[in-house]
């Protein structure tokens, strides 16, 4: 398909798409903080990844689901949860 008919095709959704994003992380920049809380994983993953969006690297969607992924190969013994984070939380 030619880019013009891609962009034609798909801009308005992704750009509802990144109005999602800008208003999740203006939530983010409103709700109270404790002066001592740390980065939420999740959202420093997510800040990460649109890093990979704009550098222009190619295989973005390769590489965000890669960074949001557990990298490590060994079984855990049994999750801590039901559900999943959305993010790989480092030990």
């Amino acid at each position: 398909m030619p880019r013009d008919a891609v962009v034609d095709r798909y801009f308005m959704e992704h750009r509802a798409k990144l109005l999602d994003v800008a208003a999740f992380l203006d939530r983010i920049d409103r709700s109270e903080t404790p002066a001592d809380a740390d980065g939420d994983f999740r959202v420093e993953a997510m800040q990460r990844a649109i890093q990979l969006l704009i550098d222009e690297k190619g295989d973005r969607a390769k590489r965000v689901l890669e960074l949001f992924s557990d990298p490590t190969d060994t079984p855990i013994d049994k999750a801590p949860m039901k559900g999943a984070d959305g993010a790989y939380k480092p030990e």
